[in-house]
């Protein structure tokens, strides 16, 4: 089982470079960033994953991702560095085509290009995201990406995007591209995931649904000519319950991601020590 990380890194948290490089020593797969480029001052949808039904503080004052795992590749060798997730509705295709494949450039190919749709409707309404629609326009982000990371001159005409035939480097190192892996937990996650994507992250599912998960992975790529095997399925913000840990891999998941706290390093790396005694 692959044992991975998440962070909501801050300007009050560990530095990650200092994480990173702990972590790969200890035998961590994988760290994981998240990404809010902005918080609305006032929103009206629900939070529904608080008692009190308000954001934490740290996703008001989380860091960009890329820029942090740029610095986490530099002093790591093996560890995957990934985004968990890229919210796609919220950016550009042509620039974060580049960004990937910077990233896993730099990184000699150990980038996992985790990604969702977004669940703040205000947030992703500002960012210029059509929100009623966002897995639509999530898929075809990913289809101009794709189009960009294979070829020398490449162009896309959809309804959120439009471009000409225009260079696009560098290439990625992982060939076709690095792993799409869908979070969240929507109707058709799981047909979306076979259809264009290599890998699917449930939040806090159970191994009940990872099973489920994983029983329909399968037979859906199957149907439709894919090898179930290319397909991971990984448990995301999990806790370090070594008992748990082996019922998830038992239902079919191949990692687990334990989530860190938004602390500062003395406390940050005490807390490390304790998940990895617990899990590793």
């Amino acid at each position: 089982m692959k044992i991975g990380l998440v962070i909501f890194l801050t300007d009050y948290s560990i530095d990650v470079g200092v994480l990173a490089k702990r972590a790969e020593e200890m035998g961590f797969e994988s760290l994981w960033l998240p990404e809010h480029p902005i918080i609305p001052v006032e929103f009206k949808t629900p939070v529904t994953f608080t008692a009190d039904n308000k954001l934490p503080k740290y996703y008001y004052d989380t860091v960009d991702p890329f820029v942090a795992l740029g610095k986490a590749a530099g002093v790591t060798t093996t560890m995957k560095l990934a985004t968990g997730v890229c919210l796609l509705p919220e950016r550009n295709p042509l620039l974060l085509a580049k960004e990937v494949a910077t990233l896993d450039l730099i990184s000699g190919g150990r980038f996992l290009f985790g990604i969702g749709a977004g669940w703040l409707k205000e947030e992703t309404e500002i960012m210029g995201g059509d929100f009623e629609h966002r897995w639509t326009q999530t898929k075809e982000s990913v289809m101009a990406m794709k189009e960009l990371w294979g070829k020398t001159r490449s162009e896309h005409h959809g309804k959120y995007y439009n471009f000409p035939p225009v260079y696009s480097f560098p290439r990625p190192v992982q060939r076709p591209h690095p792993p799409i892996i869908l979070g969240g937990s929507a109707p058709r996650v799981i047909e979306r995931v076979v259809a264009w994507g290599d890998g699917w992250i449930p939040t806090q599912a159970t191994p009940e649904r990872i099973q489920e998960g994983r029983e329909k992975i399968d037979r859906l790529a199957k149907a439709t000519g894919r090898d179930p095997a290319s397909i991971e399925l990984s448990a995301f913000w999990q806790p370090p319950d070594r008992d748990l840990i082996r019922r998830l891999e038992q239902a079919g998941a191949v990692r687990v991601v334990i989530p860190l706290s938004s602390i500062p390093e003395k406390e940050s790396l005490a807390q490390l020590d304790s998940i990895a005694k617990a899990v590793l």
